[in-house]
């Protein structure tokens, strides 16, 4: 696998006069005898948690002063509960608090979830760590699969689901876009909860994120029960929809759209569910300091970060939780967070009525 190296936008810029200021000035921030509160809004269980655990010891050894820096957890609420207390301690300026969120912090937000009490606008974010997924099939569907589903609108399918807003909104968005007649069995606790009812036979479709893919499906595709279809894709430098650097044979969920029937890669639909296949996968995980930060401390993170993801054997040790995905900072880290956390009035009431009308759900 090709690992792609940090993507920083702006790095012409870093070879600017103004750029050499700015480091220079990032340069006289000291965190020496310091200890840094890494808080995520999860507990110490799951991806965010491994994800939180692989950067922490790396920002102690790069952040200047080399502070410690703890990983704290602040589950509850889906995710919201810490992110609204965060939210209410901007105040803390130092550089001793930062803040980890994920997909399922970003959705409530795009969804506009009465528990959001905060706001991103409001932080600064100094990392954009990206994910992607798989879409898998037995093999006796997947025999009818050949770059588009067409041949699969008639077949019934059987998904195991945590929600309909939670991550499960992009594959199930993208399941009805492309005209497939899915059923969703919510209430399973995890996407291996999902798999296991795969394995199983409760289950004919399936999707893990990078690392549970690469782990647990790979060996039920190398025994013949599984067969991989299309993944999610990633996103370039100039928010384009490309293949999974991970994957990089497999066509991509828009790929198989514009060759199935009546599936459709623009208008309000699209905008939908681009909106939050990013915001859940191509800019999933992020790292924010409080909004009155300096502009020196932002300027130290986003160095420190940019010094610890392009050291050498960074892409080995990374590359089983994080994958073989941008790991974004500077100008990149900023455009990915704008992307995560927008959407137009237009396709977030698109979504609302999409899930009231699909499933009965409401946000409110």
């Amino acid at each position: 696998m090709n690992f792609r190296s940090i993507v920083t936008g702006g790095t012409a810029a870093l070879l600017g006069a103004g750029s050499v200021a700015s480091m220079a000035s990032a340069q006289d921030v000291s965190l020496s005898g310091e200890t840094v509160e890494y808080v995520i809004p999860f507990s110490e269980s799951g991806g965010s948690a491994a994800w939180a655990n692989f950067y922490a010891p790396r920002l102690s050894g790069a952040l200047p002063g080399e502070p410690t820096v703890v990983v704290r957890y602040r589950p509850g609420a889906g995710s919201t509960e810490g992110a609204n207390w965060f939210q209410q301690n901007q105040d803390t300026t130092d550089g001793t608090l930062i803040f980890g969120t994920s997909g399922s912090t970003q959705f409530p937000y795009l969804l506009g979830d009465p528990r959001v009490r905060y706001e991103y606008n409001d932080w600064q974010v100094v990392l954009a760590s990206g994910t992607g997924g798989v879409v898998y099939l037995p093999p006796e569907l997947a025999e009818n699969f050949d770059g588009d589903v067409d041949d699969l609108k008639d077949e019934f399918f059987l998904y195991g689901s945590q929600g309909a807003t939670t991550l499960d909104l992009v594959p199930l968005l993208a399941f009805d876009m492309l005209g497939m007649m899915v059923d969703p069995v919510f209430g399973v606790e995890g996407r291996g909860d999902g798999r296991l009812m795969f394995e199983r036979g409760e289950a004919n479709i399936d999707y893990q994120t990078t690392a549970a893919y690469l782990s647990n499906v790979t060996p039920l595709v190398e025994e013949g029960s599984a067969v991989p279809i299309f993944t999610w894709g990633s996103l370039d430098d100039d928010g384009n929809i490309v293949r999974d650097p991970t994957f990089p044979d497999m066509p991509t969920f828009k790929e198989v759209c514009e060759a199935t029937e009546g599936c459709e890669t623009e208008g309000v639909a699209w905008d939908a569910w681009k909106a939050f296949f990013i915001s859940g996968f191509a800019a999933q995980k992020m790292i924010f300091l409080p909004g009155d930060a300096s502009q020196e401390l932002v300027d130290a993170y986003s160095d420190s970060i940019r010094s610890v993801v392009s050291a050498d054997g960074f892409a080995e040790e990374a590359e089983d939780i994080l994958g073989s995905y941008p790991q974004q900072t500077g100008d990149a880290a900023r455009n990915a967070a704008e992307q995560a956390t927008s959407i137009t009035p237009e396709a977030k009431q698109y979504v609302l009525d999409w899930l009231q009308e699909s499933y009965n759900v409401s946000v409110e």
